[in-house]
């Protein structure tokens, strides 16, 4: 589990396909501190574990459904990714709740802005619009942000110059696509309301047996 808010931004020094999987090989040093074999990174909103640790690189492993789902299939030497160790639950939530389980690719369509503001408008698959709501929490390549505004297929962000400086978001530009994973909260509670609806709609009284 994650928070959402960026540690680090490292560089990525190879990525080799091996047999059916991928070695993701990356320069850091913010995030080598306390981490160890076998745990578990974000890289671009991406939960990898890191199978080696060396002393000029962090050597991740990729999944076939991992390179399907996600953007890190196109990554190159050179390339920059934003970087989270998971949280840990004596520290502070900066940002929301983020499992590091993409569930889409966005693709940056508009940016816009005045003074330090920027505003980024995104294109999404359409499956995921109803879990995206104005004011709501969205995980863009790993980082924690607010919509601002959200349709059909399209939502928008607003970045302050802190995650401009911080993050990959800065390198952005019209045509860049993303890594996308909505908020947990939201997916469990469409859920929920799934079921009920299936089993003939969330009444008052179903409120009532669920304690509310």
């Amino acid at each position: 589990m994650f928070t959402g808010i960026i540690e680090e931004v490292g560089t990525v020094l190879a990525l080799r396909p091996e047999g059916n999987v991928a070695r993701l090989a990356i320069r850091a040093e913010v995030v080598r501190e306390g981490l160890h074999v076998g745990d578990s990174l974000a890289t671009n909103g991406v939960c990898l574990t890191v199978e080696r640790i060396e002393p000029a690189q962090l050597l991740l492993t990729m999944m076939p459904e991992t390179l399907r789902r996600t953007t890190l299939q196109h990554l190159k030497p050179g390339d920059r990714v934003n970087l989270e160790r998971a949280l840990q639950f004596n520290g502070r939530l900066g940002g929301h709740l983020v499992a590091g389980h993409v569930d889409g690719v966005g693709v940056l369509l508009q940016i816009t802005g005045v003074g330090e503001e920027r505003v980024l408008t995104f294109s999404m698959p359409r499956e995921l619009a109803r879990f995206i709501a104005p004011k709501g929490s969205i995980t863009i390549d790993g980082i924690s942000l607010t919509v601002v505004d959200a349709g059909t297929d399209t939502f928008s962000v607003s970045l302050i110059r802190h995650t401009l400086a911080n993050t990959t978001l800065a390198t952005l530009t019209v045509g860049s696509r993303v890594n996308l994973e909505v908020d947990l909260l939201a997916r469990y509670l469409d859920r929920l309301l799934t079921a009920h609806e299936e089993s003939g709609g969330l009444t008052l009284e179903k409120l009532r047996e669920l304690g509310y």
